[in-house]
């Protein structure tokens, strides 16, 4: 893909929130992070599956600010409606050919991860980096 298809790409998703189109896009290597809550989403498999488990009042809904990037690594800022509840969330997104192979979301602030998605997740400990390391 190249800069164009990628911004297009991302919009898309982050703005329709489509757990099956998400899972084309996705890298059969997938893993996700979210280091506020102290979560690690392993397999493309189970983001679809705690997508579609999404509470629907709490489902959220997002406006992009800003994309920027290049390559194989791209940041997103948007803010999210999660049922009245506002937050800013970037999310950094690592292609590898041609599919998203890794995705970082960063909220505000620290927060409990609900207990309805931990059989789609294992916990990490937060602010740790380690799998940033190669």
């Amino acid at each position: 893909m190249d800069d164009q298809q990628i911004r297009e790409t991302l919009i898309e998703m982050v703005t329709n929130l489509d757990p099956d189109a998400e899972y084309e896009l996705r890298h059969e290597d997938f893993v996700a992070d979210l280091p506020q809550s102290g979560e690690r989403i392993r397999g493309r498999d189970n983001m679809r599956a705690m997508q579609q488990a999404f509470p629907p009042d709490r489902t959220p809904t997002f406006r992009v600010r800003r994309i920027t990037g290049a390559d194989d690594v791209w940041t997103v800022e948007a803010t999210g409606d999660y049922g009245g509840e506002l937050y800013l969330v970037v999310g950094i997104f690592e292609f590898r050919d041609g599919k998203i192979l890794r995705e970082t979301r960063y909220y505000p602030q620290p927060f409990e991860p609900p207990e309805w998605r931990s059989q789609w997740v294992e916990r990490i400990p937060r602010g740790d980096d380690s799998a940033r390391v190669a």
